[in-house]
C-alpha cells in the first residue's frame, strides 16, 4: 500500500503502463461497450470472455470443462484456501513466491510448508526430489513463478518435460496440484517455449487440481480485471459452493471491457503488452550495468525483474532504503522467501509493467541511489 504513494512505484506487479493506440481505441468506445453489456445475458458475456481468454492462452481443452469467474486473483486464492481448510489438507507452497499467497493460506488456518523452487528445476530429478521431500496433501505452484519467472513448461530447445514428471508424481502419490497461472499469458509469443494444453494433460492424467488464471497482470485497465478458476471434476461442486458464498457474478461491463482487450491481443499475439515489458527490461539492464544490482536472466519474460545484490556487504533492505531516499519503491527479496526471510536478503524485485518514459527515469534514479550510497 505504501508504494502507491510514490511517483516511482516499481513494487506491485499490477499493470500501470499507458495503453497502446489500439487499446485507447477501445476506451473511446466505452459508452458502446457499456450499453452492449446491459443488453446481453450474464452467461453470454461470461462465455465470450472465457472463450477469448483460453483461445489466446491456446488451451482448447479448458473450453470443455466449467470455468468460474471472480473479480481478482486474490479472491480466487482465498476460495482455494477455504477449500483446503474444509478438506483438512496441508500445503507445500513454492518458495520463494509472492507472500500474499502464504498470508491468505495462513489466515485461513491452512498448514503450509515451503517447497523449494529448486526442487522443480531439473526434470530428471524432479520426481525423486518430490518423493523424498513432500509430506503434504497439496502442492501449490506458481507458474511462471513470481518473482523468479521459473516455469516447469518445456522449452523448445531444451526439451525439458518437468510438467509431465510433476503430473506423474501427483498421480502416483495422490497429491492435489494447485496452480497459480496468473503470469502464464507471458509465455505467449515467447519463442523459447512451447505453449502446452495443460488442461488436456491434467484431465488426461486424472489429476485432482485447481488452477487460478488472471487478466490483471497483463492488460492495463486500471485494475479492471477478471480471474478464472478451473478445477478437476471431483472438486468443482465444492469450489463453486464456496465461490457463491462470496459473490453472485462479475460486473457485466468489466467482462465486456476485458474481453475486448483480450481479442485485441489475439490479433497481435500479445505484442502490444510484451513490447512495453521488454523495453523496460532493457532500460533496467542498461541502467544497472556495473552496479551492485545484477538482473538475473529470466527463464520466462514475465512482467517483473528479479535482481541479485552482488555486493555481499549490502542487503536487499539496504537497497530498499537507498531507493526510497531517491523516491523509488522496489521490493526487498526477503518477503518472497516467506518461510525464511534471510534467504532473500540478496534479491530485489522490480515491476516492469510501467510507462516506458516513467520507468526509464525510475531506473536511472535507482542506479543513482546505488552510486551515491
Amino acid at each position: 500500500m505504501e508504494a502507491l504513494s510514490y511517483e516511482f512505484n516499481l513494487a506491485d506487479a499490477h499493470t500501470h503502463q499507458f495503453q497502446s493506440f489500439e487499446q485507447r481505441e477501445i476506451i473511446q468506445r466505452l459508452p458502446e461497450i457499456w450499453h452492449a453489456s446491459e443488453r446481453l445475458r450474464q452467461s453470454e458475456l461470461e462465455d465470450t470472455l472465457i472463450k477469448a481468454f483460453f483461445e489466446l492462452r491456446r488451451q482448447p481443452r479448458a473450453l470443455l470443462t466449467p470455468t468460474m469467474l471472480v473479480y481478482a486473483a486474490s479472491i480466487a486464492a482465498l476460495i482455494v484456501a477455504n477449500l483446503v481448510r474444509q478438506r483438512g489438507w496441508s500445503v507445500s507452497l513454492i518458495h520463494p513466491c509472492f507472500d500474499n499467497l502464504h498470508q491468505i493460506l495462513r489466515s485461513s488456518g491452512v498448514v503450509t510448508v515451503p517447497l523449494a523452487e529448486t526442487s522443480l528445476h531439473n526434470a530428471d530429478t524432479l520426481y525423486e526430489r518430490l518423493v523424498s521431500t513432500v509430506q503434504t496433501t497439496c502442492l501449490f505452484i506458481v507458474d511462471p513463478n513470481n518473482p523468479t519467472g521459473h516455469t516447469v513448461m518445456p522449452g523448445r530447445r531444451s526439451g525439458r518435460n518437468a510438467f509431465s514428471e510433476l503430473l506423474r508424481y501427483a498421480v502416483d502419490y495422490r497429491k492435489v496440484l494447485i496452480f497459480d497461472f496468473c503470469f502464464a499469458p507471458f509465455l505467449i509469443g515467447d519463442e523459447r517455449y512451447q505453449v502446452r494444453d495443460v488442461y488436456a494433460e491434467l484431465e488426461d492424467a486424472g489429476v485432482t487440481y485447481v488452477a487460478i488464471e488472471d487478466t490483471g497482470k497483463v492488460w492495463p485497465l486500471q485494475d479492471a480485471k477478471v480471474a478464472l478458476l478451473k478445477t478437476s471434476r471431483d472438486l468443482n461442486s465444492d469450489v463453486r459452493n464456496i465461490l457463491t458464498g462470496y459473490l453472485l457474478n462479475v460486473s457485466p461491463f468489466i467482462l465486456s471491457l476485458v474481453a475486448e482487450n483480450i481479442r485485441l491481443s489475439q490479433r497481435d499475439d500479445l505484442q502490444s503488452v510484451r513490447t512495453v515489458i521488454e523495453a523496460n527490461r532493457r532500460a533496467l539492464s542498461t541502467a544497472l550495468n556495473d552496479s551492485s544490482l545484477r538482473p538475473i536472466e529470466p527463464m520466462t519474460r514475465v512482467s517483473v525483474a528479479w535482481l541479485q545484490v552482488v555486493d555481499a556487504s549490502v542487503t536487499s533492505h539496504d537497497i530498499h532504503r537507498m531507493a526510497l531516499e531517491a523516491g523509488v519503491y522496489v521490493l526487498p527479496g526477503r518477503y518472497f522467501f516467506w518461510a525464511r526471510h534471510s534467504d532473500g536478503d540478496q534479491y530485489v524485485r522490480v515491476a516492469l509493467a510501467r510507462d516506458t518514459e516513467v520507468f526509464s527515469r525510475a531506473a536511472l534514479r535507482l542506479r543513482q541511489s546505488l552510486v551515491s550510497s
